[in-house]
């Protein structure tokens, strides 16, 4: 069976979503905040994982600024969070008919929806059954002749006839057969009874965000004593789907005399894992996943000082080191975690529904699509996919149809001037949505049409991804203040770095191609600069570094920023933990270097595990879903577009 459409209410953010319709593939794109989270949770409530127990909670749930108004806004004492309309395939039809006979669902539709205050926490069904027609198939089923139906004259359902043959002083055989056969059937009621066959068919929803990731390693005593109190991590639970898909147990692993028996069979499941990453992984194959199990050694921190551990190490065959899971490429780390969910969940639940929040975050934009077509080529043909994103990297520009635009609506009342707030909604049409929400959608559309034209007759080059990101944000900006933005000739194209420019421009600067480059600097590339101005492929003066608009020696495309306002951008692309956010001066003091993203990159080495490892791309994915914090009127935002202006300025009057 498919889930087809979905309508989330009463739930954190959404009043009401509005009904939404779902296909194999379904992608949420929204800015940050817009509930998007929310809709996969009060999906993922309905009928959650067998590995992942989920509930709502009334308290928690509930949006807060009615949760006074409960019993006002909901008469019968029930808030339904969460509608879906399913549509049966043969195979479900057929399990119903082998019970109750052909015709004994009116329809290959039926609903489910579940809320606040159901009783017994049920999921209600509604679903259209012929009750005629499966009473009938039972008394043929039993063959019973004239004179032992005629007690079942004028009955109508299962319940009567089982009150009917109850009621029998002697019962024949075939009465006695029928009425054991009714008994069988919940409550005697057929649309329970049918319920109970699609229930059992029905899939189960199983959910991951890009926070859960393996732990790195384990003390797998404490882990034992964690899992009997109830107490597991989310890396440590899947770390027990991985031992679960090694085919191997936690207590296997502390009690074996032969430890290099399962250890082996850690390994070899680490090793399949790896090789089908690398089949959708284009940033590095030369990654191996080791599994270390021993005693804990006496100087190492607890739990880890004692008993059986299991040390979780990344290995790089062209460097020849290993390092810890929690140390390698938070990417990497991710796509091992979800792929060791995912082969558990195979073997347990293969027909569940996946729902997949923010997937592949901390990923490169490349891998992001190295990502997006795992999803296609590995999950759509046995599960559907939800997944939530806003990053235009993770929009499947081939599959808009399957694209759901998600938005806090927030309304102003036209002779009052105050907010009025309507809650996330989920649209279709892209059309209905504000320019903030549309923006990763337009950021899609802009890098594919770049990527399947390539370059146009005017080729800005910058290095990659992220730049354009910037770029394209800040000139937004500036067109809102009726400031010089980028002149719209201006093509962007990432070039993927000082070493491809020369190429590319050899490749196209003879095809009337009008080509300029800014270029991030550093002390150990201003050799390859030099070099690519000296061979004259690019017209002179069209040969830029950002360290020319920023006053400095070395410089990336982040230096146009201003501190307080990179700082800004930087806690709230990684939310870091209260007390550990990033300051102006923290920042500018993190590392001896004028570049402030090697700045940001020593800052974040010393922030807590949990936040998430700095990255180019990470910033920019964030201000380009949050464009409005340009729009104040700072020393830093003002500053910041001050040194953009002069950037496209320059740029500009080259095409004149």
């Amino acid at each position: 069976m498919k889930l087809v459409k979905a309508r989330v209410q009463n739930y954190r953010s959404v009043e009401d979503s509005g009904t939404f319709e779902i296909g194999n593939l379904t992608c949420l794109v929204g800015k940050n905040e817009a509930g998007k989270t929310a809709i996969l949770s009060a999906l993922r409530a309905l009928r959650p994982s067998k590995s992942q127990s989920f509930d709502i909670d009334e308290t928690i749930d509930y949006p807060r600024r009615f949760s006074t108004r409960f019993d006002e806004r909901h008469p019968d004492g029930e808030a339904e969070v969460i509608r879906t309309w399913w549509k049966l395939d043969p195979a479900d039809i057929l399990a119903v008919e082998r019970r109750f006979g052909p015709g004994a669902l009116k329809s290959d539709g039926f609903e489910v929806h579940y809320g606040f205050r159901y009783d017994d926490e049920m999921r209600q069904w509604e679903i259209d059954v012929d009750d005629a027609k499966c009473l009938e198939h039972l008394v043929n089923k039993h063959a019973l002749d004239a004179t032992e139906r005629n007690i079942l004259h004028n009955v109508a359902n299962g319940q009567e006839a089982t009150k009917a043959l109850s009621g029998l002083a002697e019962p024949t055989a075939k009465q006695s057969a029928l009425l054991e056969d009714l008994k069988k059937v919940r409550e005697s009621h057929f649309v329970l009874g049918i319920i109970d066959i699609l229930e059992a068919r029905q899939p189960r929803f199983f959910f991951t965000s890009h926070f859960e990731r393996m732990s790195g390693i384990v003390s797998l005593n404490q882990l034992q004593q964690d899992r009997q109190h109830s107490k597991v991590t989310v890396g440590d639970k899947i770390f027990l789907s991985f031992l679960e898909y090694a085919g191997t147990t936690l207590e296997e692993l502390i009690g074996a005399d032969r430890r290099e028996a399962l250890k082996a069979k850690c390994e070899a499941a680490s090793n399949e894992i790896t090789e089908e990453i690398f089949q959708f992984w284009s940033q590095n194959n030369a990654l191996e996943v080791v599994i270390e199990i021993d005693s804990g050694k006496p100087n190492d921190p607890p739990p880890f000082n004692a008993g059986v551990v299991a040390d979780i190490r990344i290995r790089n065959t062209n460097h020849k080191a290993t390092l810890p899971l929690s140390e390698r490429s938070a990417g990497f780390v991710w796509f091992f975690s979800f792929l060791a969910q995912f082969k558990q969940l195979k073997k347990t639940e293969n027909n569940a529904i996946i729902l997949l929040d923010e997937p592949g975050l901390t990923l490169h934009g490349k891998a992001q699509g190295d990502l997006l077509r795992y999803i296609v080529e590995r999950l759509l043909p046995d599960h559907q996919v939800i997944f939530t994103t806003h990053s235009p990297f993770m929009v499947p520009m081939d599959r808009l149809g399957d694209v759901r635009i998600v938005e806090d609506v927030i309304l102003y009342n036209q002779r009052t001037g105050r907010p009025e707030l309507k809650g996330t909604k989920i649209h279709a049409d892209v059309l209905e949505v504000s320019d903030d929400t549309l923006f990763p959608l337009q950021g899609a559309l802009g890098y594919e049409v770049t990527q399947s034209m390539f370059i146009g007759s005017h080729t800005w080059l910058v290095e990659g991804p992220s730049d354009i990101l910037y770029l394209q944000t800040l000139s937004q900006a500036l067109r809102k203040r009726d400031r010089e933005g980028m002149d719209r000739r201006w093509t962007l194209c990432p070039s993927g770095g000082i070493d491809k420019i020369a190429p590319f421009v050899r490749l196209f600067g003879g095809n009337h191609i009008d080509i300029a480059v800014l270029s991030d600097v550093a002390n150990s590339e201003k050799k390859k600069i030099e070099a690519v101005k000296r061979e004259q492929i690019l017209k002179a003066g069209r040969f830029f570094t950002a360290a020319d608009f920023v006053g400095q020696q070395e410089a990336d495309v982040e230096d146009i920023f201003d501190p307080d306002l990179f700082a800004e951008i930087l806690n709230g692309a990684y939310k870091p933990p209260v007390g550990k956010e990033v300051s102006k001066d923290e920042l500018l003091a993190a590392a001896e270097t004028e570049r402030i993203v090697k700045k940001a990159e020593a800052l974040f080495k010393l922030m807590p595990p949990e936040v998430p490892e700095f990255d180019h791309f990470g910033p920019a994915r964030w201000l380009l879903d949050n464009p409005q914090v340009l729009d104040r009127d700072s020393p830093a935002v003002l500053a910041t577009l001050e040194r953009a202006e002069k950037i496209f300025a320059t740029f500009n009057a080259l095409l004149h």
